[in-house]
This record gives structure tokens, C-alpha cells and sequence, in this order.
């Protein structure tokens, strides 16, 4: 049960996966505040431009939520916003890379240590993985480093959590219809006909799906360090 008082964090809100899981927090009646680059548009979401890959920008959105939650509060922080790149192995840009780990590993890792303090019991943290968290793929190294870190970050962080009340989980989707992937489809079909052709239904994912999986995880003690898939089936590889 939630009180008007909760508060739900989203990075990278402005869009895609992130728009639609502060949508789904504004409609059970939670404040609800974005922390990304461009404002959130959905009804309801007070937006604070923070670039997250710079630790100005990290300092400057834990200090804006500290200044709505001056006292313990229940908090649901979700932390959906990375950066996906093209590289490999082969061909590594260490500048691509460095962004990348800090906007997809480090950034949560200090949001969190830095917005606990005043996380009350019944607060959560939910960790947006992938698919890739557990696997590889040709072509997006330092996306697939960053997301099993991301695994990393759920694990540690339940054990360090551990008797305070405060639960949390990742989230791992499947293939989404977002902004991340869809020039990838739209540039080839052929690439999106075998991405279809992949997932037991047929199907893309709709952000709206992956925000209700999110929403079940926040409001959900019984999850604590779990990984949920949300894929809608993929085929094993």
C-alpha cells in the first residue's frame, strides 16, 4: 500500500521504457520526478534536466531529490537511464566506453548511495537490465559489460540492504518498440523480421508492458534480489 506521500525516481524518463514506467507511477498515484537531459512530457512528472554521465549532473539530481525528501521518505527509485553504443573487442573507443560504465553502472551506484539516507522503509530499487545481462552478442561490448554489472549492482545491493526494509530487484526486458531500437528496425527490415522471428509471440515488447513489471517489482518485498525477464519469450541461443 502506497500513500500519496511516495515519491517514485526515474531516470532517463523522457522516453521510451523510462517515460512509461513514470506514466504508470503517475497513475497509481505517486509523486513522480524524471531525472534525465530532456523533460519527461507525460502528465503529471515534474522533470529535472541532469546530464547523468557527468558527476555534476549525478550531484545535482541526488541533491534535487534530497530537497523534496529533506526526511525519510518512501522512495521507489528506478533506474532506467543507459547509454547503448556500437563497439567490440576489435574495435574499442576507451571514451565510448568510459561513458557508457558510468551512465549505466556507476551513475546507479552513486544515486543510490547518495538518495538512501532518506529512504524509509518500504522504499525499493529497481535495477533495469536486459537480455544481455546474462548473455553476449557481437558488437555492443561495452553495452553487455555494463548491463552484468548491472546484475552485479542488484546483488550487492540486496546483501548491503539487508534488515533495513528497503527492497529491491532488476528488471531484465526483452525487445522493446523504444527510440533505442527502432532505427535498427526501420533501417533494416530484414533485421526486424528476424528480431520477431526470435520472440515466442511475434512481437516487440511495449514500454507500457515492461513499466507494469516495474511496478509489480517496486511495490513487491517477495522480490527482493530477484531478476525478472520480461521477454515475452525469446527463442535459446
Amino acid at each position: 500500500m502506497h500513500t500519496a506521500a511516495d515519491l517514485a525516481v526515474v531516470t532517463g524518463a523522457s522516453a521510451g521504457i523510462g517515460r512509461a514506467i513514470a506514466e504508470r507511477f503517475v497513475r497509481s498515484g505517486h509523486r513522480v520526478l524524471s531525472l534525465a537531459r530532456r523533460p519527461c512530457p507525460a502528465e503529471g512528472v515534474e522533470s529535472v534536466l541532469v546530464d547523468l554521465v557527468a558527476d555534476a549532473g549525478v550531484a545535482a539530481a541526488i541533491a534535487a531529490v534530497r530537497e523534496r525528501a529533506p526526511e525519510p521518505t518512501r522512495i521507489h527509485l528506478v533506474h532506467n537511464a543507459a547509454m547503448l553504443v556500437d563497439d567490440s573487442a576489435l574495435a574499442l573507443d576507451p571514451a565510448r566506453f568510459a561513458a557508457t560504465m558510468r551512465l549505466n553502472v556507476q551513475t546507479p551506484a552513486e544515486l543510490g548511495a547518495g538518495l538512501l539516507p532518506v529512504m524509509a522503509p518500504g522504499s525499493s530499487i529497481v535495477f533495469i537490465g536486459s537480455t544481455l545481462s546474462e548473455q553476449g552478442v557481437a558488437g555492443r561490448l561495452s553495452y553487455v559489460a555494463s548491463k552484468h554489472a548491472v546484475v552485479g549492482l542488484l546483488r550487492a545491493t540486496a546483501q548491503d540492504l539487508f534488515g533495513r526494509g528497503i527492497h529491491c530487484a532488476c528488471v531484465c526486458p526483452g525487445f522493446t518498440d523504444t527510440e533505442m531500437l527502432r532505427p535498427l528496425l526501420d533501417r533494416d527490415p530484414a533485421v526486424a523480421e528476424m528480431i520477431r522471428g526470435m520472440v515466442s509471440f511475434g512481437r516487440l515488447l511495449d514500454p507500457a508492458e515492461i513499466a507494469e513489471v516495474v511496478a509489480f517489482a517496486a511495490a513487491t518485498p517477495a522480490m527482493n534480489g530477484s531478476i525478472l525477464h520480461a521477454t515475452l519469450g525469446q527463442r535459446a541461443t
